[in-house]
């Protein structure tokens, strides 16, 4: 299906990386600029579904997992029943712990790469964003959300790291766009965790743009490290809610301005929900 709609995949098999708080406050950041988001926690951890105030997750009867399972047994699915309404302007579908099953499941699915791609499908027309939050590793959870993107944002932690957990993710990526999804394409790398208060920090920073600028776009915007985030993701709220004022809530905020001048993304003339 043809349209203008985003998929975003944030990706990156490392954790700790702040690929869930990069998820949240971009989409809310891009709801603040008048599009139309809705954000899958395709984690069976759930954080993305706990930082927007969705604790009972496991107790949930509707998450992506009914979706897909609907989609493989081609059955109809519910979205309205689906989508939670967050507060601050975006949608949500939520995740539950019944993810790491399912991704046990799909060892002998038909088409099993692209069962996130035919479920969100539908969702395509009502949307100008879908940001996809990844678990940290590259199985079959990761391939089925690549499989389905229009771009990846890879959040990488401003520390000195081997670039071989960078090539395994760009090896991995570049495979699907070979033999899955020919569209999909690295939106950048987004720097985060960063202290810009040291010389070591500073450094770092600079040496990440040294060793991957050359191939990849890396984002002007560096998210620093800061106890507002940790602190609004405990109370359910993006960073932009809890401490407006904060250098993460402004940082997500040019971060989010910056993807979108890099994108030109249009804006849905409708936004009926």
């Amino acid at each position: 299906m043809q349209s203008n709609c985003n998929v975003i995949v944030i990706a990156n098999q490392k954790g700790g990386v702040g690929k869930t708080t990069t998820t949240e406050n971009l989409g809310i950041g891009l709801a603040k600029e008048g599009k139309n988001v809705l954000l899958i926690d395709f984690d069976p951890q759930a954080d993305l579904s706990a930082s927007l105030g969705i604790r009972n997750s496991d107790n949930l009867d509707h998450t992506i997992c009914e979706a897909l399972n609907g989609t493989i047994q081609d059955t109809p699915i519910n979205y309205d029943d689906l989508i939670i309404h967050h507060n601050e302007n975006v949608d949500i579908i939520p995740s539950n712990i019944e993810l790491a099953d399912f991704e046990l499941k799909l060892v002998s699915v038909m088409s099993r790469e692209r069962i996130l791609d035919m479920t969100l499908d539908p969702l395509r027309e009502k949307y100008d964003v879908i940001l996809i939050d990844c678990p940290p590793s590259l199985g079959m959870l990761t391939i089925n959300a690549l499989s389905c993107a229009d771009k990846v944002l890879i959040p990488v932690q401003a520390q000195y790291l081997p670039a071989k957990g960078m090539t395994k993710l760009l090896g991995t990526i570049n495979k699907v766009q070979h033999q899955i999804n020919p569209r999909i394409k690295v939106l950048g790398i987004a720097i985060t965790l960063a202290n810009l208060k040291t010389n070591l920090g500073k450094s770092t920073v600079d040496t990440l743009r040294e060793n991957f600028g050359q191939h990849i776009k890396v984002f002007d915007t560096v998210i620093p490290i800061g106890v507002k985030a940790a602190e609004a993701t405990v109370v359910g709220k993006s960073v932009y809610e809890h401490a407006k004022d904060s250098h993460v809530a402004k940082a997500y905020e040019n971060l989010t301005k910056e993807i979108i001048r890099s994108q030109k993304m249009k804006h849905k003339d409708s936004h009926e929900r």
